[in-house]
Protein backbone atom coordinates (compact mmCIF):
# COMPACT_ATOMS: atom_id res chain seq x y z
CA UNK A 1 0.00 0.00 0.00
CA UNK A 2 1.01 3.51 -0.45
CA UNK A 3 2.90 5.36 2.33
CA UNK A 4 2.22 8.68 3.49
CA UNK A 5 4.83 11.24 5.54
CA UNK A 6 3.76 13.30 8.31
CA UNK A 7 5.93 15.60 11.14
CA UNK A 8 5.30 15.63 14.50
CA UNK A 9 7.14 17.40 17.33
CA UNK A 10 8.62 13.76 18.27
CA UNK A 11 10.01 12.90 15.11
CA UNK A 12 9.17 11.81 11.45
CA UNK A 13 5.95 9.10 11.06
CA UNK A 14 5.96 7.15 7.94
CA UNK A 15 2.03 6.13 8.15
CA UNK A 16 0.57 3.35 5.84
CA UNK A 17 -2.23 4.34 4.18
CA UNK A 18 -5.27 2.35 5.13
CA UNK A 19 -3.45 1.05 8.56
CA UNK A 20 -3.44 2.32 12.21
CA UNK A 21 0.03 1.08 12.03
CA UNK A 22 2.84 3.55 12.65
CA UNK A 23 6.75 3.53 11.97
CA UNK A 24 8.16 5.68 13.61
CA UNK A 25 11.61 6.99 13.28
CA UNK A 26 13.13 8.41 16.46
CA UNK A 27 14.38 11.99 15.82
CA UNK A 28 18.00 10.62 18.21
CA UNK A 29 18.25 7.28 15.75
CA UNK A 30 18.74 9.62 12.99
CA UNK A 31 21.17 11.82 14.62
CA UNK A 32 22.87 9.53 15.96
CA UNK A 33 23.58 8.35 12.32
CA UNK A 34 24.46 11.55 11.03
CA UNK A 35 26.93 11.69 14.12
CA UNK A 36 28.98 8.62 13.03
CA UNK A 37 28.93 9.72 9.35
CA UNK A 38 30.48 12.81 10.24
CA UNK A 39 33.15 10.87 12.62
CA UNK A 40 34.23 8.62 10.01
CA UNK A 41 33.98 11.17 7.23
CA UNK A 42 37.48 11.69 5.35
CA UNK A 43 37.16 15.19 5.26
CA UNK A 44 37.24 17.68 8.20
CA UNK A 45 33.78 19.31 10.14
CA UNK A 46 33.61 22.06 12.22
CA UNK A 47 30.97 23.99 13.12
CA UNK A 48 31.44 27.25 14.93
CA UNK A 49 29.00 29.59 16.25
CA UNK A 50 28.89 33.33 16.36
CA UNK A 51 32.76 32.65 15.35
CA UNK A 52 33.78 29.78 17.86
CA UNK A 53 34.10 26.25 17.16
CA UNK A 54 31.67 24.31 18.69
CA UNK A 55 32.07 20.88 17.36
CA UNK A 56 34.90 19.27 15.28
CA UNK A 57 35.40 15.74 14.11
CA UNK A 58 38.62 13.66 13.94
CA UNK A 59 39.78 14.47 10.57
CA UNK A 60 39.91 18.20 11.25
CA UNK A 61 41.60 17.29 14.41
CA UNK A 62 43.86 15.49 12.64
CA UNK A 63 44.24 17.75 9.28
CA UNK A 64 45.10 21.52 12.32
CA UNK A 65 47.45 19.12 13.81
CA UNK A 66 45.93 18.44 17.09
CA UNK A 67 45.95 15.97 19.51
CA UNK A 68 42.26 16.23 20.89
CA UNK A 69 39.09 17.95 19.74
CA UNK A 70 39.51 20.08 22.77
CA UNK A 71 42.73 21.89 21.43
CA UNK A 72 40.31 23.22 18.33
CA UNK A 73 36.80 23.55 20.58
CA UNK A 74 36.09 26.95 21.89
CA UNK A 75 38.47 29.02 19.80
CA UNK A 76 38.20 31.13 17.00
CA UNK A 77 38.08 30.07 13.87
CA UNK A 78 40.05 32.50 12.65
CA UNK A 79 42.60 31.21 14.60
CA UNK A 80 42.67 28.84 12.18
CA UNK A 81 42.62 30.58 8.94
CA UNK A 82 45.40 32.67 7.21
CA UNK A 83 44.48 35.97 7.51
CA UNK A 84 44.85 36.81 3.40
CA UNK A 85 41.47 33.91 3.48
CA UNK A 86 39.47 35.55 6.25
CA UNK A 87 37.91 38.49 4.10
CA UNK A 88 36.38 35.82 1.91
CA UNK A 89 35.29 33.29 4.26
CA UNK A 90 33.19 36.02 6.26
CA UNK A 91 31.81 37.18 2.83
CA UNK A 92 30.65 33.73 1.66
CA UNK A 93 29.01 33.69 5.47
CA UNK A 94 28.13 36.46 4.70
CA UNK A 95 25.60 35.88 2.01
CA UNK A 96 23.71 32.65 3.60
CA UNK A 97 20.59 33.79 4.59
CA UNK A 98 18.15 31.33 5.50
CA UNK A 99 18.82 27.73 7.32
CA UNK A 100 20.08 24.91 4.89
CA UNK A 101 21.92 27.59 2.40
CA UNK A 102 25.09 26.59 1.43
CA UNK A 103 28.22 28.75 -0.11
CA UNK A 104 29.48 27.62 -3.57
CA UNK A 105 33.06 25.20 -3.11
CA UNK A 106 35.86 28.14 -2.37
CA UNK A 107 39.75 27.65 -1.60
CA UNK A 108 41.34 28.89 1.23
CA UNK A 109 44.56 28.40 3.53
CA UNK A 110 44.30 27.15 6.92
CA UNK A 111 46.63 27.66 9.72
CA UNK A 112 47.73 24.11 11.73
CA UNK A 113 48.80 24.35 15.70
CA UNK A 114 52.33 23.48 14.69
CA UNK A 115 52.30 26.53 12.22
CA UNK A 116 52.11 25.08 9.01
CA UNK A 117 49.61 25.84 6.32
CA UNK A 118 47.29 23.72 4.04
CA UNK A 119 45.70 24.64 0.92
CA UNK A 120 41.65 23.23 1.61
CA UNK A 121 38.06 23.56 0.01
CA UNK A 122 35.59 24.32 2.13
CA UNK A 123 31.26 24.62 1.79
CA UNK A 124 29.90 26.51 4.72
CA UNK A 125 26.15 25.49 5.53
CA UNK A 126 23.79 27.59 7.37
CA UNK A 127 22.30 25.39 9.94
CA UNK A 128 21.26 25.24 13.71
CA UNK A 129 22.85 24.03 16.28
CA UNK A 130 21.20 23.52 19.62
CA UNK A 131 19.26 25.84 18.79
CA UNK A 132 21.22 28.33 17.92
CA UNK A 133 22.56 29.41 14.22
CA UNK A 134 25.39 28.18 13.32
CA UNK A 135 27.84 27.60 10.29
CA UNK A 136 28.32 23.73 9.60
CA UNK A 137 31.97 24.15 7.43
CA UNK A 138 33.03 21.12 5.44
CA UNK A 139 36.73 20.75 4.56
CA UNK A 140 38.02 19.10 1.81
CA UNK A 141 42.23 18.78 2.07
CA UNK A 142 43.99 19.76 -1.09
CA UNK A 143 47.46 18.51 -0.63
CA UNK A 144 47.02 15.18 -2.28
CA UNK A 145 45.58 17.17 -5.26
CA UNK A 146 48.19 20.09 -5.02
CA UNK A 147 50.81 17.64 -4.77
CA UNK A 148 49.38 15.49 -8.00
CA UNK A 149 49.29 18.74 -9.73
CA UNK A 150 52.92 20.09 -8.66
CA UNK A 151 54.00 16.76 -9.61
CA UNK A 152 51.93 17.19 -13.32
CA UNK A 153 53.40 20.51 -13.96
CA UNK A 154 56.97 19.51 -12.83
CA UNK A 155 56.66 16.52 -15.30
CA UNK A 156 55.10 18.76 -17.96
CA UNK A 157 58.08 21.10 -17.69
CA UNK A 158 60.63 17.90 -18.17
CA UNK A 159 59.26 16.55 -20.68
CA UNK A 160 58.98 20.51 -22.34
CA UNK A 161 62.65 20.47 -21.93
CA UNK A 162 63.58 17.17 -22.99
CA UNK A 163 61.30 17.96 -26.45
CA UNK A 164 63.18 21.32 -26.63
CA UNK A 165 66.21 19.69 -26.70
CA UNK A 166 65.61 16.78 -29.38
CA UNK A 167 67.00 16.79 -32.80
CA UNK A 168 63.83 15.59 -33.91
CA UNK A 169 61.34 17.85 -34.74
CA UNK A 170 58.24 17.23 -32.84
CA UNK A 171 54.55 18.72 -33.32
CA UNK A 172 51.68 18.81 -31.62
CA UNK A 173 48.04 18.64 -33.65
CA UNK A 174 45.14 18.78 -31.28
CA UNK A 175 41.67 16.61 -32.36
CA UNK A 176 40.69 19.79 -35.13
CA UNK A 177 43.93 19.61 -36.78
CA UNK A 178 45.65 22.84 -35.35
CA UNK A 179 48.71 22.68 -34.16
CA UNK A 180 48.86 22.95 -30.63
CA UNK A 181 52.93 23.21 -30.05
CA UNK A 182 56.46 23.22 -32.46
CA UNK A 183 60.02 22.58 -30.92
CA UNK A 184 62.55 24.21 -31.78
CA UNK A 185 64.23 21.03 -33.98
CA UNK A 186 61.00 21.37 -36.05
CA UNK A 187 61.37 25.16 -36.78
CA UNK A 188 64.72 24.67 -37.74
CA UNK A 189 64.28 22.05 -40.17
CA UNK A 190 60.72 23.64 -41.75
CA UNK A 191 63.20 26.76 -42.07
CA UNK A 192 59.99 28.65 -40.38
CA UNK A 193 59.44 30.22 -36.94
CA UNK A 194 56.77 28.26 -35.22
CA UNK A 195 55.69 30.41 -33.36
CA UNK A 196 53.26 31.50 -36.07
CA UNK A 197 52.43 28.47 -37.28
CA UNK A 198 50.66 27.02 -33.47
CA UNK A 199 47.13 27.78 -33.74
CA UNK A 200 47.29 27.09 -38.05
CA UNK A 201 45.35 24.08 -39.35
CA UNK A 202 47.54 21.46 -41.09
CA UNK A 203 45.54 21.83 -44.37
CA UNK A 204 46.48 25.77 -43.88
CA UNK A 205 50.23 25.53 -43.67
CA UNK A 206 52.87 27.98 -45.32
CA UNK A 207 54.74 25.01 -46.20
CA UNK A 208 54.34 22.38 -49.27
CA UNK A 209 54.24 18.51 -48.49
CA UNK A 210 55.59 16.24 -50.78
CA UNK A 211 54.87 12.02 -50.78
CA UNK A 212 58.18 10.15 -50.72
CA UNK A 213 57.90 9.85 -54.58
CA UNK A 214 58.00 13.94 -54.77
CA UNK A 215 54.09 14.51 -55.80
CA UNK A 216 52.13 17.25 -53.80
CA UNK A 217 50.66 15.62 -50.71
CA UNK A 218 47.39 16.93 -49.59
CA UNK A 219 47.10 17.19 -45.94
CA UNK A 220 44.03 14.76 -45.42
CA UNK A 221 46.57 11.90 -46.90
CA UNK A 222 49.09 12.81 -44.19
CA UNK A 223 49.56 10.01 -41.62
CA UNK A 224 49.18 12.41 -38.92
CA UNK A 225 45.45 13.05 -40.08
CA UNK A 226 44.84 9.01 -40.53
CA UNK A 227 46.31 8.64 -36.28
CA UNK A 228 43.96 11.76 -35.41
CA UNK A 229 40.96 9.92 -37.30
CA UNK A 230 41.60 6.72 -36.65
CA UNK A 231 44.10 6.46 -33.57
CA UNK A 232 46.56 4.59 -35.65
CA UNK A 233 50.50 4.60 -34.82
CA UNK A 234 51.99 4.94 -37.92
CA UNK A 235 56.05 4.99 -37.95
CA UNK A 236 58.82 5.41 -40.78
CA UNK A 237 56.53 7.32 -43.31
CA UNK A 238 58.92 9.41 -45.69
CA UNK A 239 57.31 12.42 -46.68
CA UNK A 240 58.75 16.14 -48.24
CA UNK A 241 58.67 19.77 -47.11
CA UNK A 242 58.89 22.64 -49.69
CA UNK A 243 60.06 25.60 -47.40
CA UNK A 244 59.57 28.78 -48.02
CA UNK A 245 63.67 29.55 -48.88
CA UNK A 246 63.27 27.39 -51.66
CA UNK A 247 64.78 25.03 -49.82
CA UNK A 248 63.52 20.92 -50.10
CA UNK A 249 64.24 18.80 -46.75
CA UNK A 250 63.13 15.27 -46.83
CA UNK A 251 61.92 14.04 -43.52
CA UNK A 252 61.25 10.34 -41.79
CA UNK A 253 58.66 10.67 -39.67
CA UNK A 254 56.30 8.55 -37.27
CA UNK A 255 52.70 9.73 -35.95
CA UNK A 256 51.15 8.98 -32.33
CA UNK A 257 47.92 9.79 -30.36
CA UNK A 258 49.80 11.82 -27.27
CA UNK A 259 47.75 9.85 -24.71
CA UNK A 260 46.66 6.83 -26.61
CA UNK A 261 42.81 5.36 -25.75
CA UNK A 262 41.85 8.91 -24.98
CA UNK A 263 39.34 10.15 -27.52
CA UNK A 264 40.21 13.68 -26.87
CA UNK A 265 43.99 13.33 -27.59
CA UNK A 266 45.94 15.60 -29.63
CA UNK A 267 48.68 13.73 -31.68
CA UNK A 268 52.28 14.44 -32.02
CA UNK A 269 54.01 14.08 -35.11
CA UNK A 270 58.04 13.52 -34.87
CA UNK A 271 60.57 13.43 -37.37
CA UNK A 272 63.92 13.26 -38.20
CA UNK A 273 65.57 14.69 -41.52
CA UNK A 274 66.98 12.77 -43.52
CA UNK A 275 68.14 14.92 -46.52
CA UNK A 276 71.63 14.05 -46.66
CA UNK A 277 71.26 10.66 -45.88
CA UNK A 278 68.82 10.09 -48.24
CA UNK A 279 71.22 12.55 -51.09
CA UNK A 280 73.79 10.13 -49.53
CA UNK A 281 72.24 6.70 -50.36
CA UNK A 282 70.97 7.93 -54.27
CA UNK A 283 74.43 8.62 -54.83
CA UNK A 284 75.98 5.33 -53.84
CA UNK A 285 73.13 3.96 -55.78
CA UNK A 286 74.06 6.00 -58.27
CA UNK A 287 77.86 5.07 -58.10
CA UNK A 288 76.73 1.08 -57.77
CA UNK A 289 74.66 1.39 -61.16
CA UNK A 290 76.88 3.74 -63.18
CA UNK A 291 80.43 3.96 -64.97
CA UNK A 292 82.26 6.37 -62.59
CA UNK A 293 84.63 7.56 -65.90
CA UNK A 294 81.31 8.26 -68.03
CA UNK A 295 78.72 8.48 -66.27
CA UNK A 296 76.40 6.22 -68.00
CA UNK A 297 74.60 3.17 -66.70
CA UNK A 298 77.15 0.20 -65.93
CA UNK A 299 77.04 -3.31 -67.06
CA UNK A 300 75.36 -4.52 -63.90
CA UNK A 301 72.34 -1.92 -64.75
CA UNK A 302 72.44 -2.50 -68.47
CA UNK A 303 71.93 -6.10 -67.70
CA UNK A 304 69.22 -5.28 -65.24
CA UNK A 305 67.44 -3.56 -67.57
CA UNK A 306 67.52 -6.55 -70.17
CA UNK A 307 66.54 -9.05 -68.03
CA UNK A 308 63.43 -7.03 -67.43
CA UNK A 309 62.34 -6.62 -70.93
CA UNK A 310 62.89 -10.02 -71.89
CA UNK A 311 60.58 -12.83 -71.16
CA UNK A 312 57.37 -10.93 -71.76
CA UNK A 313 54.61 -11.18 -74.10
CA UNK A 314 53.36 -8.19 -74.48
CA UNK A 315 55.48 -5.55 -76.82
CA UNK A 316 58.96 -5.26 -75.86
CA UNK A 317 59.95 -1.83 -74.07
CA UNK A 318 63.51 -3.12 -75.62
CA UNK A 319 63.20 -3.49 -79.02
CA UNK A 320 66.80 -3.92 -80.41
CA UNK A 321 70.41 -3.97 -78.60
CA UNK A 322 73.49 -2.50 -80.17
CA UNK A 323 76.88 -3.85 -78.88
CA UNK A 324 79.03 -0.89 -79.61
CA UNK A 325 83.09 -1.12 -79.67
CA UNK A 326 85.79 1.39 -80.90
CA UNK A 327 87.84 0.45 -83.81
CA UNK A 328 91.87 1.71 -82.76
CA UNK A 329 90.97 2.49 -79.22
CA UNK A 330 93.77 0.36 -77.90
CA UNK A 331 96.28 2.67 -80.54
CA UNK A 332 95.25 5.34 -78.89
CA UNK A 333 95.64 4.24 -75.48
CA UNK A 334 99.16 3.15 -76.41
CA UNK A 335 100.62 6.30 -78.31
CA UNK A 336 98.64 9.10 -76.46
CA UNK A 337 98.38 7.31 -72.57
CA UNK A 338 95.37 6.39 -70.95
CA UNK A 339 94.31 10.04 -69.71
CA UNK A 340 93.82 11.17 -73.82
CA UNK A 341 91.99 7.48 -73.65
CA UNK A 342 89.55 8.16 -70.98
CA UNK A 343 88.97 11.82 -72.42
CA UNK A 344 88.30 10.01 -76.02
CA UNK A 345 85.59 7.71 -73.66
CA UNK A 346 83.54 10.67 -72.23
CA UNK A 347 83.48 12.64 -75.59
CA UNK A 348 82.03 9.41 -76.87
CA UNK A 349 79.65 8.70 -74.41
CA UNK A 350 78.33 12.43 -74.64
CA UNK A 351 77.76 12.15 -78.90
CA UNK A 352 76.01 8.40 -78.00
CA UNK A 353 73.41 10.29 -75.21
CA UNK A 354 73.07 13.39 -78.04
CA UNK A 355 72.15 11.20 -80.67
CA UNK A 356 69.46 8.61 -78.81
CA UNK A 357 66.43 9.65 -77.11
CA UNK A 358 65.56 9.99 -73.54
CA UNK A 359 64.00 6.26 -73.13
CA UNK A 360 66.94 4.81 -74.56
CA UNK A 361 69.71 3.15 -72.60
CA UNK A 362 73.44 3.70 -72.76
CA UNK A 363 75.85 1.72 -71.09
CA UNK A 364 79.65 0.98 -71.08
CA UNK A 365 80.01 -2.37 -70.21
CA UNK A 366 83.87 -1.82 -69.73
CA UNK A 367 86.97 -0.61 -71.88
CA UNK A 368 86.03 0.25 -74.81
CA UNK A 369 82.48 -1.16 -75.00
CA UNK A 370 79.26 0.21 -75.09
CA UNK A 371 75.80 -1.10 -75.36
CA UNK A 372 72.34 0.57 -76.32
CA UNK A 373 69.14 -0.62 -75.30
CA UNK A 374 66.53 1.00 -77.97
CA UNK A 375 63.12 1.40 -76.65
CA UNK A 376 59.72 0.90 -78.73
CA UNK A 377 59.57 -0.40 -82.02
CA UNK A 378 62.28 0.75 -84.16
CA UNK A 379 61.72 -0.49 -88.18
CA UNK A 380 64.42 -1.37 -90.11
CA UNK A 381 64.74 1.97 -92.18
CA UNK A 382 64.76 3.62 -88.80
CA UNK A 383 67.54 1.57 -87.58
CA UNK A 384 69.37 2.28 -90.64
CA UNK A 385 69.29 6.00 -89.74
CA UNK A 386 69.87 5.56 -86.20
CA UNK A 387 72.91 3.44 -86.61
CA UNK A 388 73.87 6.24 -89.52
CA UNK A 389 73.77 9.26 -87.03
CA UNK A 390 75.75 7.41 -84.17
CA UNK A 391 78.57 6.64 -86.78
CA UNK A 392 78.27 10.42 -87.99
CA UNK A 393 78.67 11.81 -84.62
CA UNK A 394 81.48 9.54 -83.62
CA UNK A 395 83.12 10.15 -87.05
CA UNK A 396 84.06 13.96 -85.67
CA UNK A 397 87.57 14.79 -84.87
CA UNK A 398 88.28 14.35 -81.05
CA UNK A 399 90.55 17.53 -79.97
CA UNK A 400 92.23 16.05 -76.55
CA UNK A 401 95.06 18.24 -75.44
CA UNK A 402 95.94 19.41 -78.83
CA UNK A 403 95.74 15.94 -80.58
CA UNK A 404 93.20 15.54 -83.17
CA UNK A 405 91.78 12.38 -82.93
CA UNK A 406 89.54 10.28 -84.84
CA UNK A 407 87.14 7.29 -84.00
CA UNK A 408 84.84 4.53 -85.64
CA UNK A 409 83.24 1.89 -83.94
CA UNK A 410 82.18 -1.35 -84.93
CA UNK A 411 78.40 -1.77 -83.95
CA UNK A 412 76.18 -5.47 -83.80
CA UNK A 413 72.56 -5.24 -84.01
CA UNK A 414 70.31 -7.50 -82.03
CA UNK A 415 66.71 -7.41 -82.01
CA UNK A 416 64.28 -8.38 -79.20
CA UNK A 417 60.88 -10.19 -79.98
CA UNK A 418 57.81 -10.49 -77.72
CA UNK A 419 58.13 -13.76 -75.99
CA UNK A 420 62.21 -13.78 -76.04
CA UNK A 421 63.59 -16.56 -74.16
CA UNK A 422 66.95 -15.81 -74.18
CA UNK A 423 68.75 -14.56 -71.33
CA UNK A 424 70.43 -11.35 -70.72
CA UNK A 425 73.90 -13.23 -71.12
CA UNK A 426 72.78 -14.90 -74.14
CA UNK A 427 71.52 -11.47 -75.92
CA UNK A 428 74.58 -10.19 -74.95
CA UNK A 429 76.89 -12.59 -76.20
CA UNK A 430 74.76 -12.86 -79.63
CA UNK A 431 75.18 -8.60 -79.63
CA UNK A 432 79.04 -9.46 -79.20
CA UNK A 433 78.97 -11.91 -82.32
CA UNK A 434 77.47 -9.77 -84.55
CA UNK A 435 79.94 -6.95 -83.17
CA UNK A 436 82.50 -9.14 -84.18
CA UNK A 437 81.51 -9.70 -87.34
CA UNK A 438 81.11 -5.91 -88.28
CA UNK A 439 84.77 -5.35 -87.88
CA UNK A 440 86.81 -4.78 -90.81
CA UNK A 441 88.06 -8.97 -91.26
CA UNK A 442 86.54 -9.93 -88.36
CA UNK A 443 88.90 -9.30 -85.89
CA UNK A 444 88.41 -7.38 -82.65
CA UNK A 445 90.73 -4.70 -83.39
CA UNK A 446 90.61 -2.30 -86.73
CA UNK A 447 93.57 -0.09 -87.63
CA UNK A 448 94.43 2.70 -85.55
CA UNK A 449 93.00 5.80 -86.31
CA UNK A 450 90.85 4.81 -89.35
CA UNK A 451 87.12 5.30 -90.35
CA UNK A 452 85.63 2.04 -91.65
CA UNK A 453 82.04 1.34 -92.21
CA UNK A 454 81.42 -1.27 -89.49
CA UNK A 455 77.56 -2.31 -89.05
CA UNK A 456 76.03 -6.02 -88.50
CA UNK A 457 73.14 -7.63 -87.47
CA UNK A 458 72.76 -11.19 -85.84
Amino acid sequence: MPLSKVTDDQGVRVVEAGNDRDVRVDAEQLAQRYRTLVEHSPDGVVVHERGIIVFANPAIVRLLAAETADQVIGRPVTDFVDARSVPAMLERIGRLESTGDASDPAEMTLIRLDEKTVDVETVSVLTAWQDHLAYQVVIHDLTAQRRAEAAQRRAEQHFTTVVSQLEEGVVVIDRDGRIESVNPAAKRIFGHDGDDLVGTRIDALPLTLLDANAQPLPPIRHPVARTLATGETITRYVFGVDRSDGQRRWLSGSSRLLNPGDPASPAVSSFNDITEFRASRRQLEYQATHDPLTGLANRSLVLARLAAALGTSEEQPVSTVLFIDLDGFKAINDTLGHAIGDTVLQIVAQRLQRSLRDDDVVGRLGGDEFLVLLSGHTRPADLDTLVARLRQSMAEPIIARGHRIHVDASIGITPLHPGDTRTPEVVLHDADLAMYRAKPGGHREGNGFGRPNNTHAS
